[in-house]
């Protein structure tokens, strides 16, 4: 299950600066002394820092074998971990994968180059929705390979019919069978989308609206939980519970008919992840080769088949095998409901509005 992306998001703005560079996960050597050649030297080496599990390995393996560059791969399992890292200077990485707030957060420290567009083969295979967004206008710094969302994963049998809204999660009749994410940022996109508020606000106001909305919710719940609510609404134990796209969701789906993931009407939000060239790298050509073979749709198709995950390539989507990922709610929801959703980004100052109203939350 995808839930890393709105995990640190809340931290962001007040975090980055007094982390230390991380050590990482690797799969493969170390890219600080991988990542040697230059665009002169022939780009025989690219570094990669991703998430882990969002890069499968058929994709690596095409890479190589199409323009003979060995590509080392670093994983990293927060943002915050991989900005400290490349804000030392010292990184020697030559692309990140960043999600949408830590782009914005990058663009400000100058550690992602611009994107020259001229360079780029398949950028029109994009979804729309992933296109000029709002954290990185015109893509300048940024080209989105996975995604996911956060809606509502409910038990049919438990709840005695559909669910459409947030507002079922204030619902009195399934006291005691409710989770919410245990996630500040997430918790409130429930709290202010359910009442016609923007899940992205800084306004004071609205925040504290949320957080009084958040309270009214707390003697319904079972709890907060981003562990095995997936589990607890297949067994009925649960009846409703906000939740993450992806993987997990889309399991529960499978294992039992009567469970259910949705987007509400209000909107959900959605998160992505993009391939960015580090600022700095020599190896400029073999950067450029990496994110035009990740536009092909067959090569971004994998991300689906082999790694369980939306791909934001719109031109992939029919060459996915795997029927029952590509056609479950649970990971693709309907463009109609995409759209409607909301990109969740850093709050900047309005963070401490949104720490206040938790932590008021977390002890009522």
């Amino acid at each position: 299950m995808k839930t890393k992306a709105l995990l640190a998001a809340g931290l962001a703005a007040t975090s980055v600066l007094a982390l230390g560079a991380c050590g990482s996960s690797s799969s493969g050597s170390t890219a600080s002394s991988g990542s040697k050649s230059s665009d002169s030297g022939g780009n025989q080496t690219l570094a990669i820092y991703a998430w882990a599990g969002e890069i499968p390995d058929s994709v690596i393996d095409g890479f190589e074998k199409e323009t003979g560059i060995k590509v080392t791969v670093d994983t990293f399992d927060s943002n915050e971990t991989m900005i400290a890292k490349l804000a030392t200077g010292k990184s020697g990485y030559d692309i990140v994968e960043p999600s949408q707030y830590a782009v914005q957060l990058m663009v400000q420290r100058n550690l992602l180059d611009t994107i020259d567009k001229s360079k780029l083969e398949g950028f029109d295979n994009l979804n729309t929705k992933f296109v000029n967004p709002s954290f990185d206008a015109d893509n300048a710094h940024s080209l989105p390979w996975a995604w996911g969302t956060t809606g509502i994963l409910y038990n049919e049998k438990c709840t005695g019919g559909e669910i459409t809204s947030w507002s079922d999660l204030w619902d009195s009749k399934y006291k005691g069978k409710i989770y919410m994410l245990n996630n500040m940022l997430s918790a409130y996109i429930a709290g202010l989308q359910v009442q016609g508020l923007s899940a992205t606000t800084t306004s004071q106001a609205d925040i504290e609206k949320a957080t009084t909305k958040l309270l009214e919710q707390k003697p319904l719940l079972a709890g907060y939980n981003s562990d095995n609510y997936a589990d607890l609404v297949g067994s009925g134990d649960a009846c409703i519970a906000e939740a993450y796209s992806g993987t997990t969701a889309a399991k529960a789906v499978q294992a039992n008919q009567d469970v259910h993931f949705i987007m509400p009407s209000e909107g959900g939000t959605l998160w992505t992840d993009s391939f960015s060239i580090v600022n700095g790298t020599k190896n400029q050509t073999a950067a450029y080769q990496w994110l035009n073979y990740t536009l092909k749709p067959e090569v971004a198709a994998l991300l689906t088949d082999d790694g369980s995950l939306a791909t934001a390539n719109s031109a992939a989507l029919d060459q996915i095998k795997n029927e029952d990922l590509a056609k479950s709610p649970a990971v693709y929801p309907s463009d109609a409901q995409l759209a409607k959703a909301e990109f969740i980004v850093d709050p900047g100052e309005a963070l401490t509005y949104y720490q206040d109203g938790w932590t008021k939350v977390s002890a009522s």
